[in-house]
């Protein structure tokens, strides 16, 4: 008993002498390798430029009232925590969530070494950490893990609520809401944010107990992966009397971009007997600004302009160019992380990779 205190206590120095990623990389290195490079741990303005800008230009920004924490850090209790962004223990601790109408909350549980976690087939159960032994002490096992118990009955983990915390809707002094996911990807266990933006990749989820796969822990998005989510938006192409038409399916029970900065491009080039035709790109955006126009998120009122390809929404675009049997149609549908303009106002005009056009999807079609 004494030996089993002894080591309880030793790894509990363990975990906070390390950094968080350092001790859950002994048994997780796959999923700490895909976290390190994920927009989740590099949530603030340590790491993330577009969110930098945005907090240099805050007026809470003199006050140092790093409110953002809420979800860029949410549990840093220090500058240097700060650094750390979202971590591990900052999902895996999550009980419950609040609703409340400007932004949800999310409430951690008591016991910071019980981590909730999903997997199918043990929905109802709880692992707590201990030996056992067998054959008259001579043959000893270990349950669980020797870090954390875990906590497989939190039904938020197997439909996606446990997400809406922080990615539920936002709304600013203003009461004008300045993003929205809405619960419609929250509700079921078979198609949630979770099987969508941390899909399941080959690989051991720990070293601990082998499984053949686990859940992605890269969170693909507009800045990581975007090629995980081009199966929920498909192309189509119609031909027409006058002209032809591009259609848009967005299957996504979410706006196809959320962000209020980030710009989605269609793109379409018309290739007839040898000579390629680029047509003019249509942008779908929805900004928000007040009367003077687009503004950043704080200052605004008001909904600017809003054509963004809404949840689950079918856009057909039409076109009046004439088409002749054999024409090949190139279509590809991308998107900004920041426009010119707002990279201008947010200082990171240099940073040319966030102002790069991402292809989401793209598709050819030849004219019958």
């Amino acid at each position: 008993m004494k030996k089993m205190l002894f080591l309880a206590a030793a790894l509990s120095s363990l975990l906070f002498a390390q950094s968080e990623t350092e001790t859950c990389k002994k048994c997780h290195p796959q999923i700490v390798d895909e976290f390190e490079g994920s927009m989740h741990r590099n949530a603030t303005y340590y790491n993330d430029p577009i969110h930098k800008g945005a907090w240099d230009l805050h007026p809470l920004k003199e006050k140092g009232d790093y409110s953002c924490k809420e979800c860029h850090a949410p549990l840093a209790k220090n500058e240097e925590e700060i650094k750390d962004g979202v971590t591990c223990a900052s999902c895996h601790t999550i009980k419950d969530v609040e609703e409340h109408a400007a932004k949800n909350k999310n409430v951690f549980g008591k016991n910071p070494k019980t981590f909730y976690s999903a997997e199918a087939g043990r929905e109802k159960e709880k692992v707590i950490y201990k030996q056992e032994s067998s054959w008259f002490g001579m043959n000893k096992t270990t349950v669980g893990s020797p870090y954390h118990d875990i906590d497989y009955t939190n039904e938020k983990f197997y439909n996606g609520q446990m997400c809406m915390g922080c990615h539920s809707h936002r709304q600013n002094g203003e009461q004008l809401m300045v993003c929205e996911t809405g619960k419609e990807g929250a509700q079921n266990k078979e198609e949630n944010c979770i099987t969508c933006h941390m899909p399941k990749v080959q690989g051991t989820a720990t070293t601990i107990r082998h499984s053949q796969t686990h859940a992605y822990h890269g969170f693909a998005g507009s800045h990581k992966n975007p090629e995980m989510l081009s199966k929920y938006v498909d192309l189509e192409f119609n031909k027409n009397s006058s002209g032809f038409d591009v259609i848009i399916n967005n299957k996504a029970p979410h706006n196809l971009m959320l962000h209020p900065m980030r710009v989605v491009e269609l793109r379409v080039n018309v290739t007839s007997d040898g000579k390629v035709t680029p047509l003019k790109p249509l942008s779908f955006v929805r900004a928000i600004g007040n009367e003077n126009g687009p503004s950043m998120p704080w200052l605004a009122n008001q909904v600017v302009t809003d054509t963004m390809i809404k949840a689950n929404e079918k856009k057909s675009v039409p076109y009046t160019d004439a088409l002749k049997k054999g024409d090949k149609v190139e279509v590809q549908l991308g998107y900004y992380l920041v426009t010119p303009k707002a990279a201008e106002k947010l200082n990171i005009q240099e940073k040319k990779e966030l102002q790069k056009f991402n292809v989401l999807k793209q598709k050819s079609f030849i004219v019958e």
